[in-house]
């Protein structure tokens, strides 16, 4: 009878701890998809500024058309590509996001750096103010990219420790892939200067 009392006493104890272990995990999950659609968001804006940016220098130069088009197709390959929330622990679908968001980078470095060429373009207000809010909005991804990694690497701790990875395996809650960048000079904005 007391053998039964303790069995059923532990049975409780590892019942109420694999429901809050649960729930912690839970909340943690849904805490990095939250900062995940953060993220994209922060990346919309962007792929929002594009064609503003890119009618801009249409009207006030007869700009490079080859810098041009690689600016419009990346956005289109960029925004083409999405990573939903329920893929971050696919790291195949991450690093194809995170390709696509990097040429996008890499074509608006190229238009930017291209600009000196114009006196007329670096004089255009409205060119101007495209480029001081993509400025703003490359700091706000890489904020964001900031914040999901360290949602990211709390969740994947929690996930990956002992006695909580036992639940963690039986519930199917597996580690995210953390943000890296993938192209060469991609982890940077693309210079503005004025």
């Amino acid at each position: 009878m007391k053998a039964l009392l303790v069995l059923l006493g532990l049975g409780l104890i590892v019942g109420i701890y694999g429901c809050s272990t649960n729930n912690r995990l839970v909340a943690a999950d849904e805490h990095v998809k939250k900062v995940w659609a953060d993220v994209e968001g922060q990346y919309q804006r962007r792929a929002d500024l594009v064609p503003q940016l890119v009618n801009t220098v249409k009207g006030a130069a007869n700009y490079e058309k080859s810098t041009l088009e690689a600016v419009v197709q990346a956005r289109a390959k960029a925004t083409s590509i999405t990573l939903d929330a329920s893929k971050l622990s696919d790291p195949n679908a991450v690093k194809q996001f995170e390709e696509a968001q990097g040429a996008l980078s890499q074509s608006l470095g190229r238009l930017i750096a291209t600009r000196e060429a114009y006196p007329d373009l670096k004089a255009n207000s409205a060119f101007t103010g495209l480029m001081s809010q993509l400025e703003g909005t490359e700091n706000r991804i890489n904020y964001a990219r900031a914040q999901y990694n360290e949602a990211v690497e709390s969740f994947n701790a929690s996930v990956r420790s002992f006695p909580t990875s036992i639940v963690a395996s039986m519930k199917h809650f597996e580690a995210k892939v953390p943000f890296k960048a993938t192209s060469a000079g991609a982890e940077k904005a693309p210079e503005v200067k004025f």
